[in-house]
């Protein structure tokens, strides 16, 4: 034993050895918890974004209105344009001294996919001020 024992030789001395098998028995027991725990912990989770209301802003004189319905159709101010034409309309609004900001009026059925083309043929043509409208809260 390493504190001695209480055998009938009283000459043994104490073995100054630090016993490992409980810290081992410890150090395995801990590996074994995390190991089951990580996987746990890696998965996303899952949540409701609130809705959250937007405050009405004055419009702007010089900011262009780009409008997408919910098939993915593009309106330029209004009027109906293709994906073409709209790309020739953002580079030349893009070679004015200032470029007009991007006023993004999407329909919330129009599918992801159009919203980012618009948006990376924006930044393609050199607009960098893009904002997107919504109706708020009643």
């Amino acid at each position: 034993m390493a504190f001695g024992g209480f055998g009938h030789n009283q000459n043994r001395q104490p073995v100054p050895e630090i016993n490992m098998i409980p810290l081992i028995d410890v150090m395995l027991v801990l590996l074994i918890i995390f190991m089951i725990t990580a996987p746990l912990m890696t998965h996303a989770v899952k949540i409701d974004l609130p809705d959250a209301s937007s405050q009405p802003v004055q419009p702007n004189d010089d900011a262009v209105t780009l409008s997408i319905d919910g098939s993915g159709r593009l309106f330029w101010q209004e009027a109906p344009v293709s994906r073409e034409d709209y790309r020739q309309k953002l580079a030349e609004a893009a070679l004015q001294a200032q470029p007009p900001p991007l006023h993004i009026h999407a329909d919330q059925a129009a599918p992801y996919r159009f919203i980012a083309q618009a948006l990376a043929d924006a930044a393609n043509a050199g607009i960098s001020r893009i904002g997107f409208v919504s109706e708020p809260e009643k």
